[in-house]
């Protein structure tokens, strides 16, 4: 257990799930944001990261789902209203916030791609460098059709006129 690692945002709701998580004798990478890069370092087969655990965004978690799927990783999640707008809005559309779905529910087919670009330096991209009339960018591409993984470090000239 004790080399397991376990991503998780940094909120107060998560407080008892880290506590959990070390009990059990696993280690938990705190990160004040960044589901979605959680998910995708818990999907490379050469990440840090084992898993990604906690309470995210319904829309980053289908965005997660379209990387994760694309990499060939596993992901499991329910709807977790945090608010009564929320709840509302899971009654209104008649979801079923007990029922367990996995990235193929959250999206269908295998026609994906997903794409990211760091613009401040996190743990999964760095973020834009400038240097002079330069500025550098690193980009993460992935297609789930061909499970092709594309890293780009690309260079742009800066216009100084604009």
């Amino acid at each position: 257990m004790r080399d397991l690692v376990v991503f998780v945002l940094d909120r107060p709701r998560h407080a008892d799930l880290i506590g959990e998580i070390r009990a059990a004798g696993a280690r938990a990478m705190l990160a004040d944001d960044g589901d979605i890069s959680g998910a995708v370092l818990a999907a490379l087969p050469d990440g840090d990261v084992d898993l990604l655990m906690g309470i995210g965004g319904a829309a980053e978690g289908v965005i997660a789902a379209c990387a994760v799927k694309a990499l060939g990783g596993g992901m499991l999640t329910r709807l977790a209203p945090q608010t009564d707008r929320e709840r509302r809005a899971i009654a209104e559309a008649s979801l079923d916030t007990r029922r367990i779905r996995s990235a193929d529910d959250l999206v269908d087919g295998n026609q994906i791609f997903f794409v990211a670009t760091g613009i401040t330096d996190g743990l999964l991209l760095d973020g834009v460098s400038l240097s002079n009339d330069r500025a550098a960018t690193n980009s993460l591409i992935l297609r789930c059709e061909t499970r092709t993984r594309r890293t780009i470090v690309a260079d742009h000239q800066i216009d100084p006129d604009s």
